[in-house]
Order: C-alpha cells, then structure tokens, then sequence
C-alpha cells in the first residue's frame, strides 16, 4: 500500500520538474574577435551598475557599452581588441575571457556567425534513442 501511495505522489510530483537538457560545447577558437566586441553581462541592467562593477573590479575598466539590443539588454564590447580580433593584453585578460566559452551553460547561448563554436543539446529523447540502439 505504501509503495502505491508513493508512486502516487512521484506521479504528481513529475508534473512539477522541468525537463532537463543538456548543452555541449565543442569545437575550437578562430581568433576573429566577435565575441569580444558583442557581448552580455548577466545581472547588470543599467549604466549606473556597471560604473559600480568597473569601480569595484578594475579589470572590467576594459569594457564598455556599445548599445543595447532588440530586448534592450546591454551589449558590451572590449577596448583591447585588435583590428586583427585578438586581445592586446592577452596575458592579463579576465577571467571571464579566458574561460569563454565555458564548458557547463544551463541554457542555450546563441554564437556568433563564422564561430568556431558549437552548442548541441542532449535532451531526454536523445538519451531514449541512444538506449534502443
């Protein structure tokens, strides 16, 4: 009785949990230097904090707002790209820059046309599909 009551409330309680998906991304750099000059900062919504993050982290003095896109989010771009699309102060870049792209996204990120990047999602079907194979 108490295992039918169990699978009763796992039941109910599957309604309730999203379906989990997961990013991989593979492939390799092509040094061309979009990335730098088309960027997001999560959690920074106005001019005013993102004076805050410069002030409080020097490295982000770098940076700065080049507009806003369709959705009205902040894009940044760097000010040590080269023509070229590499960083001229390579050795000291931030962190987020040296970890870009990194391994584990909890959503999908959208690239940059012509980057060597790529994002492939493995939901719960593929895992279905890999099993009967």
């Amino acid at each position: 009785m108490l295992d039918f009551i169990f699978s009763i409330i796992n039941e109910i309680r599957s309604y309730f949990v999203a379906e989990k998906v997961e990013y991989e991304i593979t492939g390799e750099c092509k040094k061309c230097g979009k990335c730098c000059n088309y960027m997001y900062s999560v959690d920074t919504y106005t001019e005013k904090e993102f004076k805050i993050m410069q002030f409080l982290f020097p490295k982000y003095r770098r940076f700065y707002i080049k507009g806003k896109d369709e959705y009205g989010n902040f894009i940044f771009a760097c000010k040590l790209v080269t023509p070229e699309g590499l960083c001229s102060d390579y050795k000291r870049r931030p962190a987020m820059c040296r970890n870009y792209p990194v391994k584990k996204i909890y959503f999908p990120a959208k690239l940059h046309d012509g980057c060597g990047y790529k994002i492939s999602t493995k939901s719960f079907e593929d895992y279905l599909k890999k099993d009967k194979s």
